[in-house]
């Protein structure tokens, strides 16, 4: 059974979109991130939906299948809202500045796949770095247990405790990077957890049981208005295809929203590690793939 997608062109077995939305979901979340930075690659290399309209349509994956995930780290006490308030501050103008970018300067991607490889190489190497220095003894009991307790935070400053540690951490430092994933994002759809979720460990030397849901909360809201402006977009360019795919993401998005919440559900009974060598493979992967992808 086919069911025929008018605005991607394509001919596909719903079940289909549903599985893959599943899996990726249910590996990404663990880490912060939604899965639709892989499931680009999956719909452009293997379903060949190429067009601007693809980017929409991974970012309506992003709005059905993250509140699951986040209601579970929430539930869990691991959402961080002067986080969150960062993330998002940041990178809404991104998300606006790249969904111009990929309409009028960026129709055929192939240089900024290069920019994004690059830099996703980049925060791969920090973290292998990190992951292959000395390894601190693991705290007894389940490996992710333990809420976050949740400091006063100014503007310029998050704060928080998480197993009895205090983190500081620069609101602004925070509200520039987001700032930039979020002219990625709103080029390719991506929402930006695949680049948030690391900078903050890497970077920040942030728990990413901590931080994921931050990311993903951050991801859900910036797809919203990413979808809406390039929805608003396709008003303006008629002989573009730009708008989402409404049922395709429709459709990931309800395995995506399966599997983010069975993902967050079983991520603090996985060792810290395991996630961190988990994003690290993921950007590798990613990153070669638009490397190499740009040169042969």
């Amino acid at each position: 059974m086919e069911i025929f997608f008018p605005v991607s062109g394509l001919s596909l077995n719903p079940f289909i979109p549903v599985l893959v939305g599943f899996v990726l979901a249910f590996f990404c979340a663990m880490g912060g991130i939604s899965g639709a930075f892989l499931l680009l690659p999956f719909q452009m290399s293997f379903l060949g939906f190429t067009t601007p309209s693809v980017s929409a349509t991974n970012q309506l994956y992003n709005i059905v299948a993250i509140p699951s995930g986040v209601w579970r780290f929430y539930k869990e006490g691991r959402l961080i809202p002067p986080l969150v308030r960062a993330v998002v501050i940041g990178t809404l103008p991104g998300v606006f500045i790249g969904a111009i970018i990929r309409i009028y300067y960026l129709p055929n991607p192939s240089l900024f796949k290069l920019f994004v490889g690059c830099v996703l190489l980049y925060i791969g190497t920090r973290m292998l770095k990190d992951l292959l220095g000395k390894k601190a003894p693991a705290p007894p009991g389940v490996q992710g247990s333990g809420r976050v307790e949740v400091l006063p935070s100014g503007l310029f400053e998050v704060r928080f405790i998480f197993r009895e540690k205090e983190y500081h951490v620069s609101a602004g430092g925070i509200m520039l990077l987001s700032g930039i994933v979020g002219i990625i994002g709103g080029v390719y759809g991506i929402g930006g957890g695949a680049i948030i979720a690391p900078f903050f460990v890497s970077v920040f030397g942030l728990p990413v049981y901590t931080v994921a849901g931050a990311a993903l909360m951050g991801t859900f809201i910036t797809s919203v208005a990413g979808v809406i402006f390039y929805q608003g977009l396709a008003y303006f360019n008629p002989e573009q295809a730009i708008s989402p795919d409404w049922l395709l993401g429709i459709l990931f998005g309800i395995g995506g929203f399966c599997g983010m919440y069975c993902g967050a559900r079983v991520q603090k009974f996985v060792p810290e590690r395991w996630i961190k060598w988990g994003l690290c493979l993921v950007i590798a992967w990613t990153s070669l793939s638009y490397i190499l992808g740009y040169f042969l």
